[in-house]
């Protein structure tokens, strides 16, 4: 007998983002291996404590970058866009179905400028990647930003550290890439200037 769905797309439902994501997806996986408390501890330091505005949180922050990294998502302004539709991405990063993702603009400040003039930037998402790959939850496949090809040591079962920095900074360089191009095609002025800007009135 022929029939068609009704329309149900503005019925109000009462679920749990928890009871959303698969039980053997890797985000999931990842979430319960990886411990990301490390995070806040190790850039407290960095932020004022009572004065200013409320920040983004930083373990939501480099779970964003982790994400992007993870699945060869390029540009910042994609990447909140396809956390904002994805489910099992909000809630890797702490979100509910309804929270606001944080706009592409704040999240690219905050990359940007929040620990500019330090390496502890680089230094947490290299120790995310290498925490995923040496629990065996990313295998040695091609990287989506420099085909780099992260081999296996036989002996320890460990991945090449070095290879792992090089690669995700080269992601990093491709989102700053997709953010000065964005820019530039809005008339605007590379943020590179401006980095360099903040790093000279940091260091005198």
């Amino acid at each position: 007998m022929f029939q068609t769905n009704p329309n149900r797309q503005g019925n109000m439902e009462f679920v749990y983002i928890e009871e959303l994501v698969p039980e053997d997806h890797l985000l999931r996986k990842i979430g319960e291996t990886i411990n990301f408390s490390f995070i806040a501890e190790k850039t407290r330091p960095l932020y004022s404590p009572d004065n200013g505005r409320p920040c983004l949180d930083p373990v939501m922050l480099f779970k964003m970058l982790f994400i992007g990294y993870l699945y060869g998502i390029r540009s910042e302004r994609r990447l909140v866009e396809e956390i904002r539709v994805n489910v099992a991405y909000r809630w890797f990063v702490g979100l509910s179905l309804t929270d606001p993702v944080p706009h592409s603009t704040t999240f690219s400040q905050n990359r940007r400028r929040r620990f500019v003039g330090t390496s502890i930037y680089q230094e947490i998402f290299d120790e995310i990647v290498l925490q995923a790959m040496n629990k065996g939850l990313i295998d040695g496949k091609e990287l989506f930003t420099d085909s780099t090809f992260l081999k296996a040591n036989a002996a320890r079962g460990k991945f090449e550290t070095k290879k792992v920095k090089a690669s995700t900074q080269a992601y990093l360089d491709e989102l700053e890439k997709a953010v000065d191009e964005d820019r530039q095609s809005h008339g605007k002025g590379s943020l590179k200037k401006k980095t360099k800007s903040l790093l000279k009135k940091k260091s005198g």
